[in-house]
């Protein structure tokens, strides 16, 4: 549970984002996010996200606070300066409870393609607009930017991009189908 909380805290809630709204017309968004909240999810997920609101929730007060916030960066060893906290705790339109812990969640993973997004990401880093990532490129931005990987994290991850993996580079295409259905492409063809 304790590693579903921070994944789910650093990958979803504490991507500061800036949100401009006024506060009525904030409101009426979060009343009608939270309202069918619930339906967004299956039981299990429900659970598993309860399970991680409890982990970020360090002072146990049902509440997620700047404190909190900070307290969960702190537990992972970064140090985040107070304004990034007070930004990433102002995303939500009032205080943040399990059901807007909830409607944050719903908001980030709704209306999105997971596919369209990892390839995206790709193509970002495809200055030539070849479909293809140099591996010594690749690698070297695995380590060194964003939630860096270590080696053995990169060797785990080019061991599953075999079949995808050629002289001039990665077929990100190719390996962005294999991250989201699997190897066995050919089968569906």
């Amino acid at each position: 549970a304790e590693y579903m909380g921070h994944f789910l805290f650093t990958q979803y809630i504490l991507q500061p984002t800036s949100i401009m709204a006024s506060k009525s017309k904030a409101k009426k968004k979060v009343e009608r996010a939270s309202s069918n909240v619930f339906a967004m999810f299956d039981q299990k997920q429900i659970q598993e996200f309860k399970e991680a609101f409890g982990v970020i929730d360090v002072d146990k007060d049902q509440v997620i606070s700047e404190a909190d916030v900070a307290a969960m960066w702190a537990s992972l060893g970064k140090n985040v300066s107070s304004s990034d906290v007070s930004a990433m705790v102002k995303e939500a339109q009032g205080p943040i409870n399990f059901t807007m812990f909830l409607t944050l969640f719903g908001e980030r993973l709704s209306g999105t393609d997971p596919e369209d997004s990892i390839r995206n990401a790709f193509k970002l880093l495809d200055e030539e607009g070849s479909g293809r990532l140099p591996e010594d490129k690749l690698r070297r931005l695995l380590t060194s930017m964003g939630d860096r990987f270590n080696n053995d994290e990169v060797e785990e991850m080019f061991k599953g991009a075999e079949s995808c993996l050629y002289e001039d580079g990665l077929d990100y295409e190719t390996f962005v189908k294999i991250i989201k259905n699997g190897e066995d492409l050919d089968e569906g063809a």
